[in-house]
């Protein structure tokens, strides 16, 4: 039975609140807010009550029937992290315009959707899929230790201050059960990325590792290839050798370290969104690596200016005297 039927038996207040389990003044003020001259209908004081609270309150800026919400569902789509996103509007629009959005507020619209498709969706396009916001948990390096080493800390301070570009961080991403691996390879002044393909038959091994690792970097230009930090991982034990077919030098992280190879590390979290942990990474033909290093080097990065690694590596190469010897 609903109030407005009772209110045309000429039910009273009181009445009405007894019948349906509530207090008179919840009924009396719903008397007063929401009849019609006409009298009180249902229908009439639902949209009533919708439209006060429509102006009582501001729209979601992110609701999901919204264009903005829409913008962000695509770029997600691309695998941009909510950073870039907003980063990006903000670049495109003034202070103030509707369509500027932080990143936080992009998290808070994913996490709170409700348990559906949407919701699932929307985390799947996040960096680390976590149901939760939760912070990166830290592992142990139980690796041994490398002959020859050439520490970090020897390392000339204009590589650790990016002043001039050609120096690399790499590292490798292995996938199920370790008996796949990709190598990675990031400039430090551009932040592009280079994916590598590794035989299959012992993928993580020196050998294959370096001669992998070495023909990557020799299809660079000279002039963008002068050094390489890497962890204390055994994969590179003959360092040497490749120092010596690239004539580039190699140095080595602390162990524990992994902030050392900031931008490596970073970089390898925005690669396991296309190559995920547990995966058999094998699969992955050195042309699809490519791609995926194409989408990645073509995102905004707030630490470029909101440009991407492929436009400030462009300029960099530009202006190098032997820009047109680059292969990759």
């Amino acid at each position: 039975m609903t109030l407005a039927s009772l209110v045309q038996q000429k039910y009273t207040v009181r009445d009405i609140a007894l019948v349906l389990g509530r207090s008179p003044s919840t009924i009396s003020r719903e008397l007063l807010r929401n009849a019609q001259p006409a009298g009180y209908a249902s229908t009439a004081a639902r949209a009533c009550a919708l439209q006060r609270r429509r102006q009582g309150r501001a729209p979601n800026k992110l609701h999901p029937e919204g264009v903005l919400f829409d913008v962000m569902r695509h770029f997600l789509g691309l695998r941009w992290s909510p950073e870039q996103i907003a980063l990006t509007l903000a670049h495109i629009y003034p202070k103030g315009h509707e369509h500027r959005v932080s990143h936080e507020t992009i998290y808070n619209c994913i996490y709170a959707q409700p348990v559906g498709e949407l919701k699932r969706e929307l985390i799947a396009t996040l960096r680390h899929a976590h149901n939760k916001r939760v912070p990166r948990s830290k592992g142990q390096d139980r690796r041994g230790q490398i002959p020859d080493m050439v520490s970090i800390h020897v390392r000339p301070p204009e590589i650790e201050d990016r002043q001039f570009p050609g120096h690399w961080e790499g590292d490798l991403i292995k996938g199920a059960a370790n008996a796949s691996a990709v190598g990675t390879l990031v400039e430090r002044t551009s932040r592009l990325l280079m994916l590598i393909k590794l035989p299959e038959f012992k993928p993580a091994s020196a050998v294959n590792v370096m001669q992998a690792f070495s023909d990557k970097l020799l299809g660079i230009a000279a002039p963008m290839r002068q050094s390489m930090t890497y962890d204390q991982g055994r994969e590179m034990a003959m360092h040497k050798e490749l120092s010596h077919r690239t004539k580039m030098a190699v140095y080595f992280c602390d162990p524990h370290s992994p902030w050392q190879r900031g931008s490596n590390e970073n970089t390898n979290g925005l690669v396991r969104q296309y190559l995920p942990k547990g995966t058999d990474l094998s699969i992955h033909s050195q042309e699809q690596l490519d791609g995926i290093a194409d989408q990645i080097n073509n995102r905004p990065r707030k630490g470029l200016g909101v440009r991407s690694p492929l436009a400030v590596y462009r300029e960099l190469l530009i202006n190098s005297p032997q820009h047109s010897t680059l292969v990759h």
